[in-house]
């Protein structure tokens, strides 16, 4: 057991904060809140956060993306999506420290409710940074590394499989194979990750250790881990790579963690 990536509670600590906003980075997270701000203002907006490398502070230039999520009022629409989409337009297009803004929008009801207690409340309260408004974390429980967080987070791995699939079967240029890699790896090692957390007893977001970690427990598919978490970093082209991903280490990582954690709550 390990007591990595806890408060002197054992909880898990909020593993962000703007004080660790790398310098070259700190232009855009102040033009990204004024922008949210003006796009969204009191009316739509509870709440904005940041999550991701740049408020843990390991955001590295021209590499990193910016990473957003929105609390709304109420549930977001086609035009608030929309308002999302040009935000990230802009912020990618003003800014050459970051790879790409991704906006995530929820409304409070879904980020309070008690069905995503455990995965988007737990995703607020433990890896967003506040950036605009009242922080939701102040009503959110605090949360240990249990087998329940551990199901409610990744025990739908296997509902992304087909999708992924498909995706990999439409990729006729290189972008697309490295965008799905990205994902395919990130995905891949945050589960792989999050299946022996509980054991472990631990918090990381660091793909790396993330998967030193699992192959304390899984020697046999550490290699295979080791590689998603390469990817995960410097996405690739490479076929034989995504399809060691998508139909050899995702199926069977989807099948243990069932095996282990049992499958994730549905939702409708």
């Amino acid at each position: 057991m390990t007591t990595e990536g806890l408060d002197d509670d054992g909880h898990i600590a909020r593993e962000g904060s703007l004080d660790r906003v790398p310098a070259e980075f700190t232009p855009v997270v102040a033009t990204a809140r004024a922008l949210i701000a003006e796009t969204f203002g009191d009316d739509r907006l509870h709440s904005a956060y940041l999550y991701g490398s740049i408020p843990r502070g390991t955001a590295i230039p021209t590499v990193s993306d910016l990473d957003l999520l929105l609390a709304l009022r109420r549930e977001p629409t086609g035009a608030d999506r929309t308002d999302a989409d040009a935000l990230e337009t802009r912020l990618d297009a003003s800014f050459r420290q970051i790879d790409g803004a991704g906006v995530l929008l929820f409304s409070t009801d879904t980020l309070l409710s008690d069905l995503e207690r455990h995965d988007l409340g737990w995703f607020v309260a433990c890896l967003c940074t506040p950036l605009l408004g009242d922080d939701l974390a102040t009503v959110l429980p605090r949360y240990r590394p249990t087998p329940l967080l551990a199901r409610e987070t990744n025990g739908d791995l296997g509902l992304a499989l087909p999708r992924w699939r498909e995706q990999y079967a439409a990729a006729v240029t290189d972008d697309r194979l490295r965008a799905l890699s990205r994902v395919v790896a990130r995905r891949v090692v945050r589960s792989g990750f999050t299946l022996v957390m509980p054991r472990w007893g631990g918090w990381t977001s660091d793909l790396t250790r993330s998967a030193e970690v699992f192959a304390r427990y899984y020697p046999d598919r550490a290699g295979q881990m080791a590689l998603a978490a390469t990817t995960a970093r410097t996405p690739t082209t490479d076929r034989t790579v995504l399809t060691l991903l998508i139909d050899e280490l995702a199926p069977w990582l989807a099948a243990e963690y069932t095996s282990v954690h049992g499958p994730k709550t549905p939702r409708p």
